[in-house]
This record gives structure tokens, C-alpha cells and sequence, in this order.
């Protein structure tokens, strides 16, 4: 498994960024505090230029710390594999099939925890 396919659509550096601003989402990171917890030997202007690209697609908020950015998550992580399972089945041409298809891949315990979402959301949750 690649580092990124925990994270769809994110490149490698920028999973593994994102897996860190995630862990500590409560506070904001400076680049270097990031760079301390990444297993990776990088360089502090890679991963200040990867956590820009990440504000700039607007996964990371970030504030003036002193003379250094320090960066946050702009949603969670749950939030995020939502919207990206949304984009993944806009691509779909037929999207009950690809429901299909992921319903058939979910563990029994995944697979009943959705039932019990769509009961609980009741008719708006059938509606095409």
C-alpha cells in the first residue's frame, strides 16, 4: 500500500502531512513542529512548500505565528473521506452499481453500521 492510499487524492508527502495535522487537529502546527514528527529526512523548505499547497487546496487553515505560518485542518479526516467518496461517485456513470460495489467491499461490522445510519435517516436517505 502506498503512503497516499489512506488518503485519496493526496499525494505521498502530503498524506503523511495531513495524517500529523489530523493527530493534533485541536492546535496549529508551524512547519517545523510537522517536519519534527515526519519519520521522513526532509527538508524544512519541502514540507513548508507541501503544507502551502495543502492551504492553497484548502485542506490546511493557517494563521501568523511570529514570523512562521502555523497550519491546521480545515475539516476532519472522517469529513475529508466523505467528500472524497462523493467525488469518487460523481465519476460513476452508473452510481447504483458502484454503491454495489462498495457495499459488497465493507466488513459485516461497516456493513451494519450503515443500515442502521440509513434506518436512523429514514425516507430521505431512499430518495433518489
Amino acid at each position: 500500500m502506498t503512503a497516499g492510499a489512506d488518503s485519496p487524492g493526496l499525494g505521498s508527502l502530503e498524506a503523511k502531512i495531513m495524517r500529523v495535522a489530523w493527530d493534533d487537529a485541536g492546535q496549529y502546527l508551524q512547519v517545523r513542529d510537522v517536519l519534527a514528527r515526519l519519520d521522513d529526512d526532509l527538508a524544512y523548505t519541502t514540507v513548508m512548500t507541501v503544507m502551502n499547497r495543502l492551504y492553497e487546496k484548502g485542506l490546511l487553515r493557517r494563521r501568523r505565528e511570529g514570523r512562521a505560518w502555523a497550519y491546521r485542518p480545515s475539516s476532519t479526516r472522517e469529513a475529508y473521506a466523505a467528500a472524497t467518496m462523493a467525488d469518487a461517485l460523481s465519476v460513476a456513470a452508473n452510481r447504483t452499481a458502484a454503491l454495489l460495489h462498495f457495499v459488497a467491499d465493507l466488513e459485516p461490522g461497516e456493513a451494519a453500521a450503515l443500515r442502521r445510519l440509513l434506518d436512523d435517516a429514514g425516507p430521505a436517505a431512499s430518495s433518489p
